[in-house]
């Protein structure tokens, strides 16, 4: 294949993504169909599904990027510090970042309806936990938190930003739930880095 059929198959898949995303963020993964995503692209049906077999292999494609946006996001404003600072800044990151309606609707409302909860769970491995674990070793090797806890603490606090992402998306107050899960969160990372 030529240079220029890999570089227009690549630009019409991300103008398929980039469409999908908008819908997928504003109404759901089940109040989007095909044929909108069709319009919004302006691609052919043909096109579309040489790149994405179904419409749920294209809601994968746009939650991964979603997760891996959100990753790079949280762990910008997370370095600079040191290994506490840094999951202060990256938990405060991802707070503020639940309160986006598309980042609720994508990442935390219809993964597991779209794709099941083992490919949500899949992504939060790939793409959160790494920096988690790597912040909690730094922490272990300062003396702040027990040797051969890093692991389980990564994921424990991957699982409380989640809940606490859920609290806010979920709630009817958002802005109020959001200032709850923050304390909420903070109060957690008080304890856990008490000598912070």
């Amino acid at each position: 294949m030529s240079d220029g059929r890999i570089a227009r198959g690549e630009a019409t898949r991300e103008r398929i993504l980039g469409a999908a995303r908008l819908l997928f963020g504003e109404r759901g993964y089940e109040h989007t169909s095909i044929e909108e995503v069709l319009d919004a692209s302006g691609v052919t049906r043909g096109a579309l599904y040489h790149h994405f077999p179904s419409k749920t292999a294209l809601f994968d494609a746009v939650l991964e990027a979603v997760v891996a946006d959100l990753a790079a996001r949280a762990s910008s404003e997370a370095h600079g510090g040191g290994a506490p600072a840094n999951l202060r800044a990256g938990a405060r990151s991802w707070m503020a970042m639940a309160r986006e309606p598309a980042v609720q609707r994508i990442y935390l409302l219809d993964p597991q309806a779209a794709v099941g909860w083992a490919r949500w769970r899949e992504l939060d491995e790939r793409y959160w936990l790494g920096g988690l674990r790597a912040s909690f070793a730094k922490l272990a090797e300062e003396g702040r938190v027990p040797r051969g806890q890093e692991q389980f603490l990564a994921y424990m606090l991957c699982a409380a930003l989640t809940e606490a992402a859920l609290f806010i998306a979920h709630a009817r107050n958002q802005a109020a739930a959001a200032e709850v899960a923050q304390e909420g969160v903070d109060l957690l990372l008080d304890r856990l880095l008490a000598s912070d």
